[in-house]
């Protein structure tokens, strides 16, 4: 990393978007040796935050029946409700740009007050039922309060929460064993999966939106990410389709989503998309040639298969790192 900063300040210098004196004193304070704890303190907080909001979980559980509902609940809504009043007081207020709380605690303190809602409405709904037995609109609400607060707040953080609880709405599984699982709704349901196209859909467009309209600009990458993954995972899924035509439109699904997400990845000078780009397109890639040859007959010539394989593994992967590299330079410059 220190290599690749010093050749970035060397090309500036080069290209004259700074002086001599300039790149002097940049240098002079690398060789100080001094770094910042900031990330390090961040990632503290957000454990603490977990670690505070689980410890309540358990808590919940392991006293239920001598503490009693009204008094946990009416717990939770103090606690909720003291987080929200400090944070709406120093808040700046709702900004199209980004904004930022003046002490970064007040940032993870929104994040468990979000947390905490999300845990009192699914208790409340558990225990008593108010919404009757509408069990979306127990995600539905939280999503609601989260969306508000991703945008009121301008916290990253939260939108993460958010938008996997419109996407357990809508019935997406959002863990990995869930999701690579037998039994995974997105195999079962093609309506299922065609929702979870249209969740991802949904989200390039609000990005493209808010770009437009400079709004909370800084999210988009979030989205964007979001939407790779889930037009992905529900496109790949399905092409182990036996049905033909369910089977090609999800891999021109696929394949339009990963000419968006390379376009999209040089614009947003985002490394993250660009990698899953190329590993979901790889794997797409390699289950269409299957389904493609599937019905040939290679028993003749399978000797040959056997010896290209490994090439063509080994071929991959220099392949990959060849690209990864040539995006890191072209960002770069």
């Amino acid at each position: 990393m220190k290599q690749f900063d010093e050749q970035a300040t060397q090309r500036l210098f080069e290209k004259n978007l700074i002086t001599e004196n300039q790149f002097q004193e940049i240098e002079t304070y690398r060789a100080l040796g001094i770094f910042s704890l900031n990330a390090e303190l961040k990632l503290f907080l957000y454990l603490s935050v977990l670690l505070f909001t689980s410890g309540i979980g358990i808590l919940i559980y392991e006293n239920i029946d001598t503490i009693g509902h009204i008094a946990i609940l009416s717990i939770l809504l103090l606690v909720i409700v003291i987080c929200f009043y400090y944070c709406f007081k120093n808040s700046k207020g709702f900004q199209k740009s980004e904004t930022t709380f003046e002490h970064p605690v007040l940032e993870y303190l929104v994040l468990a007050a979000n947390i905490l809602t999300c845990i009192f409405i699914g208790y409340l709904q558990f225990q008593y039922k108010p919404f009757g037995e509408h069990y979306g609109l127990a995600t539905l609400v939280p999503t609601i309060v989260s969306f508000f607060c991703v945008y009121y707040f301008d916290n990253k953080s939260v939108l993460t929460i958010a938008i996997t609880g419109l996407a357990a709405y809508i019935g997406l599984s959002v863990t990995p064993q869930d999701i690579f699982n037998d039994s995974n709704n997105l195999y079962a349901s093609q309506n299922l999966s065609y929702s979870a196209v249209m969740l991802g859909v949904l989200l390039i467009l609000w990005t493209i939106y808010s770009n437009r309209v400079s709004l909370k600009t800084h999210f988009g990458l979030i989205f964007l990410t979001f939407a790779l993954h889930i037009i992905s995972i529900a496109s790949i899924s399905n092409l182990a389709s036996y049905d033909m035509l369910n089977w090609m439109l999800f891999a021109c699904v696929l394949v339009a989503s990963t000419f968006y997400f390379y376009k999209a990845s040089y614009e947003n000078k985002a490394m993250s998309l660009y990698v899953f780009m190329i590993i979901y397109g790889y794997i797409g890639a390699n289950i269409i040639l299957f389904r493609i040859f599937e019905n040939i007959d290679f028993s003749d010539i399978w000797e040959l298969f056997v010896f290209l394989l490994p090439v063509y593994f080994i071929g991959s992967i220099v392949m990959f790192i060849k690209l990864i590299k040539n995006f890191h330079k072209e960002i770069a410059e």
